[in-house]
């Protein structure tokens, strides 16, 4: 798969990880000027998580993206459909409980998880409306989910700029720095078909999210939307 769409196969998806998972985390380093790990300390402060609380980390690859939950004394399951991803996490983090899991047929009962969260991966899920409904369904009452993602910049002239980026930087520097850089080119053009910020909590909504609120990072290249199930 190197071309964007959002009606997504999902095992051609989860292959496509599968290829870049071995330099997954140094090519997004590079790829995002180092703005990846700011990015995911705000995710860790919106989530907030407590210890004994249950965390579900959705999207998590190698689990990388689930070290700050759980150094805060939470229980953080990370979740992930690209079992190259997970075996990758494995070696890494071998006292995780990586799981894998389709986020639109998540494998938890019913109210498990105080918190859920995404990062960089609810625009790959085939069906993404149904990913919010499951995402609600495992949260217990009172519980929270935050989606970190790609959206688009708020000033005019960087946006041109960023999307210049993402069509004509960002394939070479992939070339140079991952393990398959067609797949790059797919998240590129995934990025540019996402729907922005107000849609995206217009999804939330409808989903059964309440409270449904969101604030841009970095001028809107990544934005982080929260909601709340009610109790």
């Amino acid at each position: 798969m190197t071309r964007a769409s959002l009606n997504k196969q999902p095992h051609e998806v989860a292959s496509m990880f599968d290829d870049v998972a071995e330099r997954y985390d140094l090519t997004n380093d590079v790829l995002s000027l180092g703005q990846d790990r700011v990015w995911r300390k705000e995710v860790a402060r919106a989530v907030d998580a407590r210890p004994a609380q249950k965390v579900l980390d959705l999207a998590a690859g190698t689990a990388t993206s689930s070290l700050p939950f759980a150094r805060t004394g939470a229980y953080v399951v990370p979740c992930d459909f690209s079992l190259g991803m997970l075996q990758v996490g494995k070696k890494k983090h071998p006292w995780l409980p990586l799981t894998a899991g389709d986020a639109t047929k998540l494998p938890f009962k019913d109210d498990t998880f105080d918190a859920v969260t995404i990062s960089f991966g609810l625009r790959n899920v085939q069906d993404f409306d149904a990913g919010l409904r499951e995402m609600y369904r495992v949260t217990k009452p009172g519980g929270r989910v935050v989606i970190c993602e790609f959206s688009h910049p708020t000033w005019a002239p960087f946006r041109t700029v960023y999307t210049e980026y993402l069509m004509r930087a960002l394939p070479p520097v992939a070339r140079a720095v991952s393990s398959s850089p067609d797949a790059y080119v797919y998240l590129a053009e995934s990025i540019r078909a996402w729907p922005d910020q107000a849609a995206l909590a217009e999804h939330l909504k409808k989903a059964g999210w309440s409270n449904v609120a969101w604030r841009n990072l970095t001028g809107g290249v990544v934005a982080l939307h929260r909601g709340f199930k009610q109790a």
